[in-house]
């Protein structure tokens, strides 16, 4: 990659914090319902991921999906507004935090149920592959979902098929509060595609250049033979969700993680690129807290969806 690109990779990871760090101010004043479930420290594992992939590649992912949804194009007012559940959002406010989806930007959704989408994958890279398309589906869940029945169903068809999927697989360390070790009898989980056949790697999550290296040589076994699984050990510096307690990690060990933080990383690498500066960076951080600000000022003057549009939603074809 050329600066040009490096810069706006850490333009897009510093504008998925940002507006993560402003959702949980807003839901801590009530502006946001439901379950919030934040991307902060995972950053480079999507925008990582996301920026080898082609225009027609599918991606689809959990419900700790702010950050994908980004990376895969979706304006921050578009996310800001669903999360405050207003029709201006990306699912015109029905979906809330967990189900944000774009099918224009081949962003498939984030999936509420753990593991559920899983199969969607592999359904979507089989209808490619009959259709002859040369589109790969990407396909992100936590190390949590590799301990249930549709992960290995997803993992063994797609082997059988030769479908053309990425399985990527966020290792966060935790499964909202249980340990991986106390969960899973393999700790590297990239270990389990073992059992299906499927080629498979493990990559720094926290480093966004060797996450987009590790994606483009996995993306390119796909392309040509089939299934690959990427393990990207990353950690989240918040709770599970804006619930969570956190009494299952010390503070010590967050302090340890947050001194890896993938946008400090990159920054540090912008910094020894002839003809980026200090001054550089921070234009690209200001532009990242207007656009986050300006997203919030849009979503709350938004409307709120009516009846009428609920309504209207329940069948396909029915609105308007």
């Amino acid at each position: 990659m050329d600066k040009k690109d490096k810069l706006r990779l850490y333009h897009e990871m510093v504008l998925i914090r940002r507006l993560e760090e402003r959702s949980a101010d807003l839901y801590r004043e009530g502006k946001i319902g439901g379950f919030l479930h934040l991307y902060i420290g995972q950053e480079a594992v999507g925008s990582g991921v996301i920026s080898t992939r082609r225009p027609e590649d599918r991606v689809i992912t959990a419900y700790r999906d702010h950050g994908i949804a980004i990376a895969c194009g979706m304006k921050p007012e578009a996310v800001m507004a669903e999360l405050l559940g207003k029709d201006t959002g990306a699912s015109r406010g029905m979906g809330g935090s967990m189900h944000l989806a774009d099918v224009d930007l081949n962003f498939w959704g984030g999936y509420a149920i753990v593991g559920a989408h899983l199969p969607v994958a592999a359904g979507m890279a089989m209808a490619d592959k009959m259709r002859g398309s040369d589109a790969a589906t990407i396909c992100f869940f936590g190390e949590g979902a590799t301990n249930i029945g549709y992960f290995h169903e997803a993992m063994n068809l797609s082997m059988v098929w030769e479908l053309p999927v990425l399985w990527v697989c966020e290792n966060n360390k935790y499964g909202m509060g249980t340990e991986v070790a106390r969960a899973s009898a393999v700790d590297e989980i990239r270990k389990k595609a073992d059992g299906y056949g499927m080629p498979n790697a493990r990559v720094d999550g926290m480093q966004l250049l060797e996450v987009r290296k590790a994606a483009e040589e996995a993306l390119a076994h796909v392309r040509q033979k089939g299934p690959f699984f990427l393990e990207a050990v990353t950690y989240r510096f918040v709770g599970h969700s804006m619930g969570d307690p956190e009494r299952y990690r010390s503070g010590e060990e967050i302090t340890k993680w947050r001194e890896n933080d993938p946008i400090g990383i990159l920054r540090k690498h912008l910094l020894e690129i002839k003809g980026v500066g200090e001054k550089t960076i921070e234009a690209e951080e200001a532009r990242a807290e207007e656009q986050v600000e300006e997203a919030v000022r849009f979503a709350e003057e938004s409307p709120e969806p009516t009846l009428d549009t609920l309504l209207g939603m329940v069948y396909a074809g029915e609105e308007d």
